[in-house]
């Protein structure tokens, strides 16, 4: 198993990662950096072969070479949001009054000073070039190889996606399937709504980075972090910022960052870290 050195360890919480930054902790001063671009990114999908679609919306904040994303509910975003970014520095979105914005800023600063690559922990592992579908299980396999669980686990699964719950069942893997959107899975099961009352009975929590974007990440960490749970995270939103937290709570990470797999029909790569490597 590969873990990382306590270098790559760098906060007990995401409200100590915050104060880190802001503290100037991780090289510049975030009041020094402005944010250039600020944008949305739209999606709907239905994978051939799939009998269900769904939506995104990912708000995305530019700092110099660096770009920060977090997930939202799809017309949860104004116009007037995405247009308050622009120009403004790391510091003042960090309390910014709106969730999403305080996390895109976090992920885009920490893209900015600590960028995906061996040298702060990262492994890369390359997406083949693909259908939508292809790459979405090519993703799959990359996080659930992360899991150090024995077959017939049980999987505590929260942000559906059908190609990741396909993954744990190949790997003789149970799950239980959350979602705040609530409905079922691909092959008719029920989505749970309500996370945290389902932990006490699962072996593992594999959660997406939207948790971030919607405060219920911290509670999830605490639960692994106590009761010494794995808890693999997925991470298109925040994608640099769990990497920080590894240690603390999170277990491992695939991290994702813009441009994402469903953009785009040709290689692609995520970055591990931590896991069963």
């Amino acid at each position: 198993m590969s873990t990382l050195t306590d270098a790559h360890v760098t906060a007990s919480s995401y409200d100590d990662l915050v104060g880190r930054v802001l503290a100037g902790g991780f090289g510049p001063d975030p009041r020094t950096r402005r944010i250039s671009v600020a944008f949305t990114t739209r999606q709907a999908v239905r994978h051939e072969g799939r009998g269900s679609g769904y939506r995104n919306e990912v708000l995305s904040l530019r700092l110099a070479e660096a770009v920060g994303s977090c997930a939202v509910e799809p017309g949860e975003l104004s116009d007037d949001a995405v247009e308050d970014c622009v120009g403004a520095d790391v510091a003042s979105l960090l309390g910014h009054e709106l969730l999403p914005v305080r996390v895109a800023a976090l992920d885009a600063y920490l893209m900015h000073v600590l960028p995906h690559g061996p040298a702060n922990g990262a492994r890369p592992c390359p997406l083949p070039a693909g259908t939508s579908l292809e790459k979405s299980r090519a993703r799959a396999e990359a996080v659930v190889e992360l899991f150090d669980v024995a077959p017939g686990a049980t999987v505590l699964v929260v942000g559906v996606v059908n190609s990741l719950l396909e993954a744990l069942r190949a790997r003789g893997l149970a799950y239980v399937a959350c979602d705040l959107k609530g409905g079922t899975t691909e092959w008719g099961e029920p989505v749970r709504t309500d996370a945290l009352a389902e932990l006490d009975r699962c072996d593992a929590v594999l959660a997406s980075g939207m948790t971030l974007g919607n405060g219920s990440f911290e509670p999830l960490r605490r639960h692994a972090r106590e009761r010494g749970v794995p808890l693999v995270m997925f991470a298109q939103t925040g994608s640099a910022v769990l990497p920080r937290l590894i240690g603390s709570g999170v277990q491992a990470v695939c991290a994702e960052p813009y441009p994402f797999f469903w953009l785009d029909g040709g290689p692609g790569t995520v970055h591990r870290y931590g896991g069963a490597l």
